[in-house]
């Protein structure tokens, strides 16, 4: 590892360096602007709630009801929806999904309009339960300033894509939760040690476990990411003694949708609690409190429910096991004991919906972790969904890591090519 890092200063990786600086210029732009207030608003003086969620997805820029305060949060709403509809729910969207690159682009296209439409309905719901006293027209105008900076957030995201070191709208995001990190940590201190109601030996005791949860799910999260099931494969065109004797391996992971699952589920629960605060009614705000917020155990369990589901839908849209077998099929390959064809995709699919229980599971005990840990301890929302955002920049952090790493390799293999011709 620690090779490949030298290597990212050597002078092939020039452009590499250069794709890395405009990331995160792209990046403190979008943190400037968490604190730039829509004009005529003021700061939310009162505590949040269950809408915490959304305000450490945007880097505190609900709190501050900055131009950035919907983050990119209704784009991320328009891909949980484009979707559900390729599920063979709407032809037109399966007949985009077996296009591949050229259906991605449309889909991906549709994916910012909606977004932008989403935007602006969200913007104006912020609007008016924030700031209806103030006249409607000042709450049209909020709603079209908060559509704006989300309409840039993802000209930006695509920007860090083409120009930048990865997934914009994901390294926002993560950008976003990392400059709520410190608050989270420093609400925790105040909770167990700053606090009255606790002896100081509790408190530090207590401040040490949290600390240790975290790290936990860093090393949770890392280990899922790494973790992979090798199934052996044969070339029907190679002889045993081949390449040296060396096995080859069709690589499966055990988690392959990484952490968009956690992503997609705190957006459902996001967009209901967006639902509660426009609608105003006290039955339904208690019913979202306590039963659907994960900061209530009802709304755990059905938390944990949503990143399964979600686990299961995005795992079977990235991983088709008939387009496996069909591809080891044309390039001559097949799994030792596994007839080619029908019976290879089967057992695929098997081996997959597997994985995926065990890889969902595990993404669910890191997700309510530290959620049952505040629960229990009596931390305010905002310290809860910090174990939430850290789930989600450590996967987004080390999918960024993995594509600067293949990179530099690919980039070293292609000089040292040169050098030889």
């Amino acid at each position: 590892m620690f090779k490949r890092l030298k290597g990212f200063f050597g002078p092939t990786n020039k452009d590499l360096r250069r794709r890395l600086l405009f990331t995160v210029f792209a990046l403190a732009i979008f943190s400037l602007g968490t604190n730039v207030v829509v004009p005529g608003a003021k700061t939310i003086t009162k505590d949040l709630g269950f809408l915490e969620l959304l305000n450490v997805m945007t880097g505190g820029g609900l709190k501050t009801f900055s131009i950035f305060a919907l983050g990119v949060m209704p784009y991320i709403t328009a891909s949980i929806l484009t979707q559900l509809l390729q599920m063979d729910i709407v032809p037109y969207f399966s007949e985009l999904k077996e296009e591949g690159a050229t259906g991605r682009q449309k889909i991906n296209k549709i994916n910012r309009y909606l977004g932008i439409a989403f935007a602006l309905i969200q913007g104006f719901i912020f609007s008016y339960a924030f700031m209806k006293s103030y006249g409607s027209m000042t709450v049209l105008k909020s709603a079209l300033v908060l559509t704006g900076g989300t309409a840039f957030l993802l000209w930006l995201g695509d920007e860090i894509t083409k120009k930048g070191i990865g997934n914009g709208q994901s390294l926002i995001i993560m950008a976003g939760i990392i400059q709520g990190i410190p608050s989270v940590f420093v609400s925790a201190y105040n909770s167990f040690i700053g606090n009255s109601e606790f002896a100081l030996w509790f408190g530090i005791l207590a401040l040490v476990l949290f600390t240790l949860v975290y790290l936990l799910i860093i090393v949770g999260v890392i280990w899922i990411q790494e973790a992979e099931r090798r199934i052996p494969i044969q070339y029907s065109n190679r002889t045993a003694s081949s390449y040296k004797g060396e096995k080859t391996y069709l690589p499966i992971k055990l988690n392959s949708a990484s952490v968009m699952p956690v992503i997609f589920a705190s957006a459902i629960i996001g967009i209901v609690s967006l639902i509660a605060e426009f609608v105003k009614n006290d039955k339904f705000t208690h019913i979202v409190e306590n039963y659907i917020s994960y900061t209530s155990w009802t709304g755990l369990v059905l938390y944990a429910v949503l990143i399964y589901l979600f686990g299961a839908v995005y795992t079977k849209m990235l991983m088709n096991s008939e387009e496996m077998a069909e591809n080891l099929d044309k390039s001559h390959a097949y799994i030792p004991g596994v007839t080619p064809g029908e019976n290879t995709s089967k057992y695929l699919k098997n081996s997959i919906s597997r994985l995926t229980v065990v890889g969902s599971l595990f993404l669910i005990v890191l997700a309510i972790m530290p959620l049952i840990f505040t629960k229990i301890s009596g931390l305010d929302s905002a310290v809860t969904i910090g174990g939430t955002g850290l789930l989600i920049v450590c996967g987004v952090c080390l999918e960024t890591y993995k594509q600067m790493e293949s990179s530099i390799a690919s980039r070293s293999y292609t000089t040292s090519k040169r050098r030889r011709y």
